[in-house]
């Protein structure tokens, strides 16, 4: 099948097979003596993988790791698990980030007057200088 048949069969755009394709994330595909790219049932098998893992929020990086393990049928499933439960982790720490924005922006609509005149806590605090980030110590190698 096309490069567009697999799109479709796979729910993976034709843009994003292409860049999986270049960042080592699938295989090269066989090319017709024209050029065309040829996908198997397993090229797209392949790609709905990618799309599920995707779907789930996992980085390029991760998925790497996933597909390795996906295809070594010797695998642990530990280290399937490690991947998915440290995924868990970042992802609750984006949850916790995004609770602390949405309670910020509550309280700063609930001090804006919402009326006529110019005062606006809002922007007052958005031109703040950002609070300093604590430095990284560096890792011990």
């Amino acid at each position: 099948m096309n490069i567009g048949q697999a799109a479709a069969a796979s729910g993976v755009s034709a843009k994003m097979i292409r860049y999986y394709e270049s960042v080592g994330l699938t295989r090269p595909v066989l090319r017709t003596d024209s050029g065309y790219r040829v996908y198997s049932d397993d090229d797209v098998h392949t790609l709905r993988f990618i799309r599920r893992s995707r779907d789930l929020g996992f980085s390029v990086e991760q998925i790497a790791g996933l597909l390795a393990l996906w295809q070594d049928r010797d695998r642990s499933s530990a280290d399937v698990k490690r991947i998915a439960l440290g995924h868990v982790a970042e992802l609750e720490q984006k949850v916790a980030g995004l609770k602390q924005m949405i309670a910020t922006l509550r309280h700063l609509s609930a001090c804006c007057h919402g009326d006529d005149r110019p005062d606006c806590p809002i922007l007052d605090d958005l031109a703040l200088e950002p609070p300093a980030k604590p430095a990284r110590r560096a890792r011990s190698v």
